[in-house]
């Protein structure tokens, strides 16, 4: 346990200007680390198993988190511990959920192995805003999806905003990303995937509809929150499926619109092929 009185510190370094989304999005891949910001999340990520770096808490915390402290310790990293007005300074904002920790980036699985035994996927084309990215693995593990896949140019799930949005949830589902895009949804057609597009196009089939006859394995794939799914990634699927929306409402946001599909689906492993 290390107490702090200055910025200077060298193991201080993973926590400097975590405002700079820019810069973070850089940095914690190119290190090998996420940010896991409060108690709750910091316990979630070590009861996924990931290994802490380092924990930076304010002094009052040490009695309210006595557990986490000693959980920290015991997995061989330092507990930072410093004033809040330096936390802030630090940081560049209140920390004000108890704790911060610089956590080792497990590797990604292989697609393959996400599929072993799922039943239902959910797949996100260039989601590029990290609450959203966030929201959708809540929405995953609240409702049973089995794994999320991503594409390339998808915000990272383990970026501080989508961890905290999850409340952990980005350590409970598995994921991974697909690739070739828009060529790896083969790879899901090819272990026995029916791949439904979420999309509102004139021939879609209503949700309702689809869900009365689900597959029994089933990938939903969603687009990117201003366009929706690439020609592409539509033309890819076997199905285009839409939510019907109220007159004078044309859509919504890809984080809703995830968690009604994946409510819907939800009965798949009493569905029939």
């Amino acid at each position: 346990m290390v107490r702090l009185d200055g910025a200077d510190d060298p193991r201080l370094a993973d926590y400097a200007s975590l405002t700079d989304v820019a810069l973070r999005r850089r940095l914690e891949p190119e290190r090998g680390l996420y940010m896991a910001e409060s108690t709750q999340v910091v316990r979630r990520a070590l009861a996924a198993g990931h290994r802490p770096r380092s924990m930076l808490l304010a002094p009052r915390w040490l009695t309210e988190a006595a557990d986490l402290v000693a959980a920290v310790l015991a997995a061989g990293a330092d507990v930072l511990v410093a004033p809040e007005p330096l936390l802030e300074a630090i940081t560049g904002f209140h920390l004000h959920r108890g704790a911060m920790a610089a956590v080792q980036r497990p590797p990604l699985p292989d697609v393959e192995e996400l599929l072993d035994g799922a039943r239902r996927l959910a797949v996100l084309e260039d989601v590029v805003d990290h609450t959203n990215v966030g929201a959708v693995f809540r929405g995953a593990a609240a409702l049973g999806v089995d794994a999320v896949l991503l594409s390339p140019r998808c915000a990272d799930p383990l970026y501080r905003r989508s961890v905290r949005v999850s409340m952990g949830a980005v350590f409970a589902v598995p994921w991974t990303r697909l690739q070739p895009w828009p060529g790896g949804l083969e790879r899901l057609r090819a272990a026995g995937f029916a791949v439904a597009a979420l999309a509102l196009n004139d021939d879609a089939v209503d949700l309702d509809d689809y869900a009365a006859h689900l597959p029994q394995r089933l990938a939903l794939v969603l687009g990117t929150e201003g366009d929706g799914l690439s020609r592409r990634a539509l033309a890819a699927a076997d199905t285009a499926v839409r939510i019907p929306m109220a007159e004078g409402v044309d859509s919504l946001n890809v984080a809703a619109a995830a968690a009604v599909a994946f409510w819907a689906t939800r009965a798949h492993p009493t569905a029939g092929a």
